[in-house]
């Protein structure tokens, strides 16, 4: 089967990727700039790779004629641009003509759970990118999914950053707000449980772990598994703007990001129950086991893909963006280093550091950080 897979410098199309290819199927990776599609990550894999530019109409005659199947896994959630509403629907309707043009018979969209009467901003333009989507050429089947844990997703670091750095949070009220997490295994075999089955043309489902939770217990289940103590106080005076700047300062996420995220996080998102998960045989971890698996890959450094992977390139040039690593403990390292003469002594001094000696400044708020551990 040959197959367009958009958004393929993106976390999800590089763990759905070498899935696809495994199975024997032809694939076309669709990216901005080939220059930034790491293909060692692939080796011993043979697929096409073409640079299209759907926002801005640019080569789209190059997607071949014979494709059966078209993953959509383009979004601008991380978007600096002041209307990424505007720009989804731009690319949708870019790519529903150049596509129609061809022999495709199914598109595959993973978008975001709507299920409330009030949608924040990113999850209408998801629901009006859905229905921009569908075509009398092609069948669509769209997959609406929460958060998704997994080792260099967004949401997966933020939860990190947060439970790693702060033994106490003072936290905004939307921590109540209800969620159903899955793990990142679980979309990309739904995404591949789905490929030309014909019962699931033109229709919509909501895919979601075992589990449905705060955003509080969330962060207290991911301590549990950290085994780590932290405590959480809500608080009901935080504006979003001022969360977004909560989690930009205190996480390693873009501001853009940050705030298309609080916004969506004051609306609950719960799946609304289906069978496709008995039609294709998926049966869906708990939210502990998609932390331990994502610690896992993190520890053996087989993290594929990261949320930055497809950050605006015109924001991030080449030679930055391939400096960026995926943190292991919460936060980013910075190693300095320096010339000593005498190494015992330099050691004694580093290893004295603590305890009666004291620290270099505040011993009160070490102390404080020691009760809290």
């Amino acid at each position: 089967m040959k197959i367009l897979l958009t958004g393929a410098t993106g976390y999800i199309a590089q763990r759905l990727l070498p899935v696809l290819l495994d199975k024997k199927h032809q694939v076309v990776c669709c990216v901005r700039d080939v220059n930034r599609f790491d293909r060692s990550k692939y080796e011993g894999f043979d697929f096409e790779l073409i640079e299209v530019e759907f926002l801005k109409n640019d080569f789209l005659d190059q997607i071949p004629q014979d494709i059966d199947v078209a993953y959509y896994l383009m979004h601008s959630m991380s978007s600096s641009e002041n209307d990424f509403t505007e720009a989804e629907l731009t690319v949708a309707a870019n790519f529903k003509a150049s596509i129609e043009q061809t022999n495709i018979k199914q598109v595959i969209f993973l978008s975001g759970i709507v299920n409330s009467k009030e949608l924040s901003k990113h999850l209408q333009s998801r629901l009006n990118v859905e229905e921009r989507l569908q075509s009398h050429h092609y069948a669509l089947t769209t997959l609406r999914a929460g958060i998704i844990v997994g080792s260099g997703s967004a949401s997966f670091e933020i939860i990190r950053d947060l439970v790693e750095k702060l033994p106490v949070m003072i936290a905004p009220k939307w921590l109540k707000t209800r969620c159903q997490p899955i793990g990142i295994r679980d979309v990309i075999s739904f995404l591949e449980g789905v490929l030309m089955k014909e019962f699931t043309f033109n229709r919509t489902y909501d895919i979601g772990g075992p589990d449905v939770m705060t955003y509080k217990d969330m962060l207290l289940r991911f301590a549990q598994v950290r085994k780590l103590k932290r405590w959480i106080i809500t608080v009901p005076v935080m504006t979003p703007k001022l969360s977004s700047y909560w989690l930009y300062f205190v996480t390693s996420t873009s501001f853009p990001l940050a705030s298309s995220l609080v916004e969506s996080m004051r609306v609950d998102v719960i799946a609304k129950p289906n069978d496709l998960q008995e039609k294709i045989n998926v049966k869906p971890m708990r939210y502990e086991q998609a932390i331990e698996l994502a610690f896992g890959k993190i520890e053996q450094n087989q993290v594929i893909s990261s949320w930055r992977d497809a950050l605006n390139i015109e924001r991030y040039p080449n030679s930055f963006v391939k400096l960026i690593e995926v943190p292991q403990d919460g936060c980013f390292k910075d190693v300095r280093s320096m010339k000593v003469d005498d190494v015992d002594l330099a050691l004694r001094n580093i290893w004295s550091i603590g305890g009666k000696t004291g620290w270099y400044y505040a011993d009160w708020l070490w102390g404080i950080r020691g009760f809290f551990g």
